[in-house]
């Protein structure tokens, strides 16, 4: 086998182990979880934050009721500060349609005779078949029509849960979410993802935020299994119809 050969087999082998290294994880066996551990959100929990208030002050406040801690009885506890959990409402009911029909026609004609141009017409007729004259030298004439219809119609309904994490406190007092949650039954691995920035004074008192309030709100939805893995086509199905024209 000579050296091109050899690297083509290389080549091809790499790919091939590559394209199965997504479905090697469930062969013969459930999907794995994703590890919680070095996560963003993970990581937003380990961070010690700013020093409590120490002193006199806090000594008082500790015997009152009427303090603004999270721990106190009329306390906000609503998440503010990086590594605190708050849940996001999912609530997705759309639905849009849209239709276009469109018709468009022309037509047109043109015509010229020359019965008498010097006498041209006439020599030129005896020259001609029975029948054929150059009274009517030219005539043109065209017709198009084009038609067109289209229509769109979109049903979505999603309706979830999930608790985020707040993973950093931007310096205009943003809040950047992110949070993850997986369930696994038998042999299918359900994924649901969540990112976005959210406002604090949006955060319900319930310590709650519905979709629409998450800007750049990035909501993944799908999983991982056996039975996906049957519903997805082939890599190399995939790559013969990004190359074939046809």
């Amino acid at each position: 086998m000579t050296r091109p050969t050899c690297l083509r087999v290389l080549a091809w082998s790499g790919v091939i182990l590559l394209a199965a290294c997504g479905r090697a994880d469930h062969f013969g066996k459930a999907p794995s979880f994703t590890a919680n551990t070095q996560t963003p959100e993970h990581v937003a929990m380990l961070w010690p934050g700013l020093p409590m208030q120490t002193g006199p002050q806090r000594q008082v406040d500790q015997a009152s009721l009427w303090t603004g801690d999270k721990q106190s009885l009329l306390g906000d506890r609503r998440a503010m500060a990086k590594g605190d959990i708050l849940t996001v409402v999912i609530e997705i009911d759309e639905e849009a349609e849209i239709s276009n029909d469109t018709q468009r026609s022309r037509s047109g004609s043109e015509s010229m005779e020359i019965p008498q141009l010097f006498g041209l017409p006439q020599r030129i007729d005896e020259q001609l078949p029975p029948g054929a004259s150059m009274a009517d030298a030219v005539e043109l004439g065209s017709k198009s029509q084009s038609g067109g219809k289209g229509s769109v119609k979109r049903n979505e309904k999603l309706t979830l849960r999930v608790a985020v994490t707040i993973v950093d406190v931007l310096p205009n007092g943003i809040l950047a979410i992110s949070g993850s949650q997986e369930l696994r039954v038998n042999f299918e691995l359900r994924e649901l993802l969540v990112t976005g920035y959210v406002r604090p004074e949006d955060i319900t008192r319930q310590n709650e935020i519905t979709y629409d309030k998450i800007a750049s709100a990035r909501v993944s939805y799908g999983g991982r299994g056996q039975i996906t893995d049957v519903q997805q086509p082939r890599y190399g199905q995939q790559a013969l119809d990004v190359i074939l024209p046809f």
